[in-house]
């Protein structure tokens, strides 16, 4: 049975964002959790076994400023080589004009394709021909995987490619393709990188995996970040495993505070829902961005009283666990509740609030909106977001602009039929 690790996007030394100001925060956690990351990725290799790593461009965040950085990671590579362990890698848009690394040399098990052309290399002993090219530039625009070389017959054939995959995520669209453009090579699993996302499933047959980042690096990479760990059988069948690999975490979490009747009852509900946050994540360092929506009671104490309460979530005291959660950001997107607490969301407003809570919860429903939202901008139909530096693309802005827009439609309509 062959085992191989396929990971991407490690981004080394790339600052993480959004802590750093706050009193207590880790930041010292924050400094080496890229390479913490990469150390899991290595001692995963080691303890799993695996005969070979594969890793999809973006080893750095960009020219290196020193030597540091590609000493870590070719110490970390030298790891793996005393293990026996085979590593291919190629360049992607972030590392494509890094000449420090260029002029370090890697370890001998350590093989960097080619950026001129695809090229493929073979390891007989395991029954592998990997195939790939890494970029030349960073604005890579051209389908590298249409000139690809052909399966290696009788091998087990892996395609290495840093690409958009078209129709796979909002990412820049750098190197690219269609999934048919991946079956036409006749590979057996196509490890790609470049999106942060994970997907494991972006095609089946052959099998076409995106692992996401090894390490989240601000509030819009949510979630368990990692590689993964690939099994294939003597008949080529192909099984894969995420595997996190990070070490610190960030999540969102929206607090509703429609059954708020006091500051108490609102501090409450922040816990329970951080402490949910903190169970899940496993014993992790965790920055947390928490938005309070919802129509509630409550709705014009914090906004009178928001600094107040902004510092209480933020307060140690109201965290679950052992100090190893941190608020990056609190948001209020909160609506007045203006008539009876029973008032039924029944009708069109019952299934306006539907839509809207299915949509935040809907990766592929907030991707098509993002990519709305630039016409919708340069029309002057959300002529007041030109100027706000959130991107489309950050999943976790949309879902708190959806939240705010859900809690002003509902404050508004109810004041409407309270009216009536």
């Amino acid at each position: 049975m062959l085992r191989f690790l396929h990971a991407a996007d490690l981004h080394l030394d790339s600052p993480l964002k959004g802590l750093a100001r706050y009193e207590g925060a880790p930041v010292e956690v924050m400094q080496q959790a890229l390479r913490g990351a990469v150390e899991n990725l290595v001692r995963l290799a080691i303890e799993r076994e695996a005969s070979l790593v594969v890793i999809a461009g973006d080893v750095y965040d960009g020219d290196c400023r020193d030597f540091n950085t590609p000493l870590f990671f070719s110490a970390q590579m030298q790891r793996l080589a005393a293990e026996g362990i085979h590593v291919v890698l190629i360049s992607g848009n972030h590392d494509a004009a890094n000449k420090m690394t260029r002029s370090l040399r890697l370890p001998p098990n350590c093989r960097t394709l080619a950026v001129d052309e695809a090229e493929t290399v073979t390891f007989d002993d395991l029954g592998v021909a990997v195939h790939g090219q890494g970029f030349a530039r960073a604005d890579v625009c051209e389908n590298l995987a249409a000139s690809y070389p052909a399966a290696v017959k009788g091998l087990y054939n892996i395609g290495l490619l840093h690409t958009c995959a078209t129709g796979s995520d909002r990412h820049e669209k750098y190197a690219p393709c269609s999934l048919d453009d991946l079956r036409r090579r006749q590979y057996d699993y196509w490890a790609l990188g470049h999106v942060h996302k994970r997907d494991l499933e972006l095609c089946i047959e052959p099998r076409v995996v995106f692992p996401g980042n090894v390490q989240g690096r601000d509030i819009g990479e949510t979630g368990a970040k990692g590689c993964v760990i690939v099994e294939v059988d003597n008949a080529h069948n192909t099984q894969v495993e995420f595997v996190p690999l990070d070490v610190l975490r960030w999540e969102h979490v929206a607090v509703d505070l429609a059954t708020a009747e006091n500051e108490d009852e609102v501090l409450a509900l922040v816990r329970e829902r951080l402490s949910e946050c903190w169970r899940n994540a496993e014993g992790l360092p965790t920055a947390v961005r928490v938005t309070l929506a919802g129509a509630t009671a409550m709705h014009e104490q914090i906004a009178v009283h928001a600094e107040r309460i902004v510092q209480e979530v933020r307060n140690p005291a109201n965290h679950p666990g052992d100090g190893s959660l941190w608020i990056e950001k609190v948001l209020q997107r909160t609506a007045p509740r203006t008539i009876a607490d029973d008032f039924a969301l029944d009708g069109p407003l019952g299934e306006l609030t539907s839509v809207i809570r299915e949509l935040r919860h809907d990766d592929k429903a907030l991707l098509a909106l993002a990519e709305e939202l630039p016409e919708l901008r340069a029309t002057g139909t959300l002529a007041e977001f030109r100027g706000d530096s959130a991107q489309g693309g950050d999943f976790a802005w949309l879902r708190d602009e959806l939240a705010a827009v859900e809690s002003l439609l509902v404050g508004h309509l109810r004041g409407e039929e309270e009216r009536r």
